[in-house]
């Protein structure tokens, strides 16, 4: 168990280089100054996947762009505070460079915390469950070391190219993004509750769903998605007591 002196941090989806570069450039200016009012009394920071709309890193060549955050990171992690990055369903291709160059921890798994007697159960939040299972055919080969050489072998303006289309083509399938469904049809609270008959959570910290949520997931146990950047500028905070949904710049 770790005693918390600051706070915990969580946010995902920030989507960075959708839909269009001037777009996506204001986000990133408005996610940093949110991680300018966070920075004082921060001890971790968890980026919870999808951060970058689509990416892919050849040995010697990454995306375009986004300084403004990778600066702000190094200069958390520079400055002592943890940053742990988990790959989401648009940016799968994570690989060494983030922690390379800003001194960040990467997951592609969900992983297990435990602060203050607190049990989270953190991930990005796709593919959970016995649901999905073309989609996790599919991530299993984006995994897959050969299919990612043969990927590889594509001239980055082509590869980059390719990646940013299909991860447009995914906004198109989102429907319901905006509604709860219930707790029967929504597969992420389904996964809690399943996971709740086995082993017991405190909080369930996903992101991927695009909506703000915190619903009671068992006895003792909350269930929090950390919604989006591109409508709710939402994100949670742990102060060593509790895990709350709070939001930035939202008028």
């Amino acid at each position: 168990m770790i005693e918390r002196q600051g706070k915990i941090y969580f946010a995902s989806d920030f989507h960075l280089g959708a839909p269009d570069h001037a777009t996506s450039v204001e986000r990133e200016k408005r996610i940093v100054r949110w991680m300018n009012t966070i920075q004082g009394d921060c001890d971790e920071l968890f980026l919870v996947g999808d951060i970058f709309d689509a990416w892919f890193e050849y040995k010697r060549v990454v995306p375009k762009g986004f300084v403004r955050l990778l600066a702000k990171i190094a200069e958390f992690t520079d400055a002592g505070i943890q940053v742990h990055v988990f790959s989401g369903n648009h940016d799968v291709w994570l690989f060494g460079y983030l922690s390379d160059e800003c001194g960040v921890k990467i997951y592609h798994d969900p992983i297990e915390r435990v602060w203050n007697n607190k049990k989270f159960y953190i991930g990005h939040g796709d593919g959970l469950g016995s649901g999905e299972g073309m989609y996790k055919f599919m991530k299993a080969g984006f995994r897959n070391k050969i299919l990612q050489w043969i990927y590889s072998r594509f001239h980055p303006n082509f590869g980059l190219w390719l990646a940013n289309y299909f991860s447009g083509k995914g906004y198109e399938k989102k429907e319901n993004q905006n509604t709860y469904n219930g707790d029967e049809k929504e597969y992420q609270m389904q996964f809690c509750k399943s996971t709740l008959k086995k082993t017991h959570y405190d909080y369930f910290v996903f992101g991927h769903r695009h909506l703000p949520i915190d619903k009671e997931a068992g006895l003792n146990s909350r269930y929090i998605n950390l919604g989006d950047w591109l409508k709710y500028n939402s994100y949670a905070v742990y102060d060593g007591v509790k895990l709350e949904l709070k939001y930035f710049e939202i008028n």
